[in-house]
């Protein structure tokens, strides 16, 4: 089964990382899905929620804002100025 490596970062910290099938994040551009083998990205956040789906099928979701995210060879590193688990 493919998995995403995801790590969610604040300014100051890491709010969440782990192993994950599935996450869903706001960008300037609108919601995105990323799923394995989603092709290479680099995305501006919006003000809005990340959702991360473990491999479990619980849902993580953080609030995210001012940053970036990035998808590449099934690592997914979302970088937020502020990040927070909700």
């Amino acid at each position: 089964m493919a998995e995403l490596k995801v790590s969610v970062v604040s300014a100051d910290n890491e709010v969440w990382s782990g192993l994950a099938k599935q996450i869903v994040a706001r960008t300037t551009e609108g919601e995105i899905g990323i799923l394995p083998g989603h092709e290479p990205l680099l995305a501006i956040l919006a003000a809005g929620e990340v959702r991360v789906t473990t491999l479990e099928g619980d849902v993580v979701t953080a609030s995210a804002a001012d940053g970036f995210l990035s998808v590449e060879h099934n690592t997914v590193t979302i970088v937020a100025r502020n990040a927070e688990l909700v």
